[in-house]
């Protein structure tokens, strides 16, 4: 018996001893491809931009397990759209990189993005260097940002999506209905959709009104945007959409949306013309995953020394109490940021930028108090992404300026509360029952497992009530000028979603631009002129800090992406968000896919 446990014990010591050399050569691999690495740009180098497949952040950082060799990691990689800026504008002044080449095949990117992503094209172009785009398949994304280019090449077999957009919401009832769960749904504002999902399953008359607006605000500018770009009536590209006329490359060429019919290699070569190298030479290609690590002083941008700083503070994903990450709003990690922007002297001024649908109510006003705090002593600027809406229009509201791209979707002013009953399903699914005892009327009021009372429902909804007027007042409060009172924000909230134009258009915007517009109105305000440095919170984490915080939620991911359907994934994804301990929310109904 001694021996068995000894060799029991021995077993184990060799195990723990494995398990930290692993877990010091993970690290030590952690170190390897962490950080930033030396980049060498080629002369008469082009900047390849391979949008095909790929997935546009606000922000993002390669996390512990994206940089290790493995296979599938590629699928965690995603490119930050403050990258791609950052990085068109070094390319703009580097006088290595002659041109862009944008493979434009389809990407995964909100409309707000693809805008910014365009003006930093926009930018780049007015250094006189050239912009070719080619793809065997244009998505209406990816040939949004291809208007840009000074010629549009497409494969002589490929494809072109010109079709219009189109927005398809899942529902959730029939699901609720087979496990007996019943949603108890309390909200305030006729167009307050994000509870449609659990009572109905079709969109409502409301829902389908704003969605159908939203939609058509959004081809409306993409028509624009074309139209000027292509020089080609909006009256003659809709013809095109509604006919189906764009059937083949050769359609796409013959009605003006492309210049060309081209193989890759084709254009490759008149790259090669446009750097002034041979043709049997190849042409020096540097992608943008990797252009991204060069630095400003290695292309020759001017980088500024000044202690003067504006901070952007990152309000990103659905708003919760405590900690947040890169894709979700913590107000805990949120007004800590703003806290370290207020406090220090040094900055002068600070710019919130908001990619959110919202989400509890108690978190986004723990935030919206922190703004307050922070405008009394230095401007505060709100820049909006994809979509700031209910708590994320909450959020913003006590901010100086509101700055939104025009097919931001904004708005959501409403409040709606959310439990379930789901005593059936534990009785009639798994012949679970529930009893109680209690010392007062509502001691368990909440309870999930039992019917609600008629008196406990009417509290319920009375709080809905009152933070929705709460809503409206911050609204009204934090934008003089804009709105009369309180009714006159009811009359473009009621839970309603906008577009950026028409959030202009109703007091909710006040400029339309990107990131870097906000940045120059913070900078105008604070009085520094271009004397000052830009600094981004919260910062990225350290090393150490990332692999413990957030490498078991990667995993989690990557386990999620691989093993469940896209439909289940969403629908887990959207249940998990509904976690407010009151279940009183400020959020707008998952964001509208436009595509």
């Amino acid at each position: 018996m001694g021996n068995f446990f000894k060799k029991v014990g021995l077993m184990f010591f060799a195990l723990f001893v494995t398990l930290m050399l692993l877990f010091v050569v993970t690290l030590g691999m952690l170190k390897l491809f962490s950080g930033k690495k030396s980049v060498t740009v080629a002369e008469n180098s082009v900047l390849y931009i391979d949008l095909t497949g790929l997935e546009i952040k606000e922000r993002q950082k390669n996390t512990p397990l994206a940089n290790l060799p493995f296979p599938g990691k590629d699928d965690m990689k995603k490119v930050g759209l403050d990258d791609i800026i950052a990085s068109l504008k070094r390319a703009k002044a580097d006088k290595n990189i002659k041109g862009i080449m944008l493979n434009a095949g389809p990407l995964i990117a909100g409309w707000a993005s693809i805008e910014s992503f365009k003006e930093a094209l926009e930018d780049f172009k007015t250094s006189k260097k050239f912009i070719y785009a080619y793809s065997e398949i244009y998505s209406e994304k990816s040939y949004y940002l291809a208007t840009v280019a000074d010629s549009i090449f497409i494969y002589p077999q490929g494809f072109m999506e010109f079709n219009g957009f189109a927005s398809n919401p899942m529902f959730f009832k029939g699901l609720l209905d087979k496990l007996d769960i019943q949603p108890l749904v309390f909200r305030v504002g006729t167009f307050k959709s994000a509870v449609e999902p659990f009572i109905l399953d079709k969109m409502s008359d409301a829902n389908r009104e704003q969605t159908s607006v939203l939609l058509n605000d959004f081809w409306s500018y993409f028509l624009s945007v074309v139209s000027k770009k292509r020089n080609i009536s909006t009256e003659t590209l809709t013809d095109l959409a509604n006919q189906g006329k764009i059937e083949n490359a050769r359609s796409a060429v013959e009605n003006k949306l492309a210049d060309k019919l081209a193989y890759e290699d084709e254009v490759i070569d008149l790259c090669k013309k446009q750097c002034g190298l041979d043709a049997k030479k190849d042409l020096n290609q540097i992608k943008l995953g990797k252009y991204i690590d060069v630095s400003d002083e290695q292309a020759g941008l001017k980088v500024s020394n000044s202690d003067k700083k504006i901070a952007v503070v990152y309000g990103v994903g659905d708003i919760n109490s405590g900690k947040g990450g890169d894709e979700s709003i913590g107000s805990e990690t949120v007004v800590k940021a703003l806290r370290k922007a207020r406090t220090d002297e040094n900055v002068k001024a600070v710019v919130l930028r908001v990619n959110s649908p919202g989400g509890s109510a108690l978190a986004s006003d723990v935030i919206w108090r922190e703004i307050m705090l922070t405008k009394k002593v230095k401007p505060i600027i709100a820049s909006f992404g994809d979509v700031a809406a209910s708590g994320g229009y909450y959020i913003s509201a006590a901010c100086d300026q509101i700055v939104a791209q025009p097919n931001t979707i904004t708005g959501s002013i409403g409040v709606f509360g959310l439990m379930y009953n789901s005593e059936k399903l534990f009785k009639n699914k798994l012949g679970i029952t529930f009893d109680r005892v209690v010392t007062n009327t509502m001691a368990d009021l909440g309870n999930p497992n039992r019917a609600m009372t008629e008196a406990e429902a009417k509290l319920i909804q009375k709080s809905v009530e009152d933070i929705y007027g709460v809503f409206l007042n911050v609204v009204k409060n934090g934008r003089p000028g804009k709105f009369q009172d309180s009714l006159a924000v009811d009359a473009v909230g009621q839970g309603r979603v906008w577009s950026g134009t028409r959030g202009v258009e109703k007091g909710l915007v006040d400029e339309l631009g990107g990131l870097n517009k906000a940045v120059l109105l913070a900078a105008k305000k604070a009085g520094l002129g271009d004397d000052y440095q830009v600094i981004y919170l919260p910062k990225e984490k350290e090393l150490f800090e990332s692999l413990f915080d957030d490498g078991a939620e990667e995993v989690k991911s990557f386990i999620l992406e691989k093993l469940l359907l896209k439909e289940q994934k969403t629908a887990l994804q959207y249940l998990q968000n509904y976690n407010d301990p009151r279940g009183i929310y400020m959020r707008m109904t998952a964001v509208p896919s436009i595509d």
